[in-house]
């Protein structure tokens, strides 16, 4: 099991959940920001930090959300297990459903 990264994120980034993570293991894409399911270890620090509430664990993804957990997956399919976001920085992709989302509107 794993945390996903939701719809609220896109465009947003605001990466309070990158500064909680203890382990690294939340990567930025170019509209989101993606979590490596074989380097989380479940301890759900990223979830109540979100100011957008777009993480949840993979079980509680709201049904109109569940492809997201896909795009978290397959998002580092080329990349497999990079062993910490840190040293990567910006990766210059999205999952494609991510890249084919209209401008998302943020509210502040």
């Amino acid at each position: 099991m794993t945390y996903v990264i939701a719809q609220p994120c896109v465009d947003l980034k605001d990466r309070a959940c990158v500064d909680e993570c203890p382990v690294d293991c939340i990567y930025e894409g170019k509209r989101m920001l993606y979590i490596q399911p074989d380097e989380c270890v479940d301890c759900g620090a990223c979830e109540p930090v979100c100011p957008v509430e777009a993480i949840f664990y993979e079980d509680d993804t709201p049904e109109e959300w569940k492809d997201y957990y896909a795009a978290n997956v397959d998002f580092f399919d080329d990349l497999g297990s990079p062993g910490g976001a840190a040293k990567m920085g910006e990766i210059d992709k999205d999952h494609p459903m991510i890249a084919a989302l209209p401008p998302q509107n943020q509210e502040g």
